[in-house]
């Protein structure tokens, strides 16, 4: 009897030690779970801190890159439309000096072709008067002719004749200095000496007075009749029938013609 109540008492108490140990591993286990799950919570908090940063972190340097990839374009830009700007200024300026080119073609073909009618109309005008000079001329002789009894070859044999004896002798005097003188000047010379020649015997023949010396103001003006190579020089006497001499004489050229009214 006793001993039943020893092992009922044994199993209290045991019953009692089993029932305690297994409320202590609950609180603990309890207890435990809770500080787990703070840790985890902590865990968990620290994690997304750290995620929050790093993801800001990546969010402003993404931004950095952005704006650094967007200056680099814009400069890139900018550089590209002054490139482009300086080109579309090189091709209007060249555009502007074809085009003023093109003008002035244009002018001076206008100033060409006016000037190829001018000489045209020049060209005929001086046909025109070359005609009306010769038949003048023509006339002239034939009056000559008719008035001295002589034909013009006749007339101009009998005035060589008559002035050759003395053109030789003062020609012999001069003839040195010819020598000596350009071609142009000797021509002169020679006419010079012609027409002293021809004036000292004009009484005897059939041509007098077919000299006349005209006065000039200046030697400058020398230079004007006579024109570049000659040319206004030639224009005048074919315009006129005259010749004229250009020589050494100051203020002075000198007209050679059989007729008195063209040397007037």
């Amino acid at each position: 009897m006793n001993l039943d109540l020893n092992i009922i008492e044994i199993s209290i108490i045991a019953g009692g030690l089993i029932l305690g140990l297994i409320v202590g591993f609950i609180i603990a286990n309890s207890r435990l779970n809770r500080t787990a799950q703070k840790e985890k919570e902590n865990i968990i908090k620290e994690a997304e801190v750290k995620t929050e940063a790093l993801k800001q972190e990546k969010i402003l340097q993404a931004k950095e890159k952005f704006l650094q990839l967007k200056s680099e374009h814009d400069k890139s830009v900018q550089e590209k439309n002054h490139q482009i700007s300086q080109t579309e200024n090189k091709l209007k300026q060249k555009e502007n000096e074809l085009s003023k080119k093109i003008e002035e073609n244009n002018r001076k073909d206008k100033e060409l072709e006016n000037l190829k009618s001018q000489a045209a109309q020049q060209i005929e005008l001086y046909k025109q008067r070359n005609e009306e000079v010769e038949k003048l001329h023509r006339r002239q002789v034939e009056m000559l002719e008719k008035v001295s009894g002589l034909k013009a070859d006749d007339a101009k044999a009998q005035l060589v004749e008559s002035v050759k004896a003395e053109a030789k002798t003062q020609a012999m005097a001069y003839i040195k200095d010819i020598m000596d003188e350009a071609k142009m000047t000797a021509n002169k010379e020679a006419k010079r000496i012609v027409i002293q020649s021809i004036q000292r015997v004009a009484t005897e023949t059939a041509i007098e007075n077919s000299v006349t010396v005209f006065h000039i103001e200046g030697d400058e003006m020398k230079g004007r009749i006579i024109g570049r190579e000659g040319r206004n020089i030639r224009a005048l006497e074919a315009a006129t029938g005259v010749e004229i001499i250009v020589d050494d004489t100051p203020d002075a050229i000198t007209l050679s013609c059989f007729d008195s009214i063209r040397r007037e």
